[in-house]
């Protein structure tokens, strides 16, 4: 009668043990984010989300606002996102003339599809984090600007 105790228990500790690592094994896969291309863990994406802009916001569209300026009185900014993956971005230096200055290339979404990548462009930062009807423009490492004139990076629809 002990035997048969014994053996019952070691079977319900093993199924038991089976049991947890099946579970385990089952969170890590639905933290995996796969876009075709890439497989991220997403906890090493910072807000990744299965809802992301790319699948979940009406994006493509104009956003216009006035970003600062080193040495004019600020720039007046205008990005459209077109469906087809193309862009068109305006600017102009107020109170430097009436010059607008545009450019036109591709773009292509990061991995998070949060952040899309303006391509072509120079000198500037090319990447924009994308929002409800906003486009905020990120820096040259593709970082939010913090501090008193962020409010000023984000571009509205």
């Amino acid at each position: 009668m002990k035997k048969q105790i014994i053996i019952l228990a070691v079977v319900s500790i093993f199924t038991w043990g089976c049991n947890s690592e099946t579970k385990q094994q089952s969170t890590i896969d639905s933290n995996v984010v796969s876009d075709g291309i890439d497989t991220v863990a997403v906890d090493k994406v910072p807000d990744a989300d299965m809802h992301n802009a790319q699948i979940s916001l009406d994006w493509n569209g104009t956003y216009k606002g006035i970003t600062p300026c080193a040495d004019c009185e600020g720039i007046e900014t205008e990005v459209t996102l077109n469906k087809d993956m193309t862009y068109l971005i305006k600017t102009k230096y107020k109170g430097k003339g009436d010059k607008i200055f545009e450019e036109t290339g591709d773009f292509k979404w990061d991995k998070t599809g949060s952040i899309v990548i303006l391509e072509g462009l120079k000198d500037r930062s090319s990447q924009f984090f994308v929002g409800e009807n906003t486009l905020t423009q990120l820096d040259m490492d593709g970082n939010r600007v913090t501090g008193d004139l962020a409010e000023n990076y984000i571009l509205k629809k």
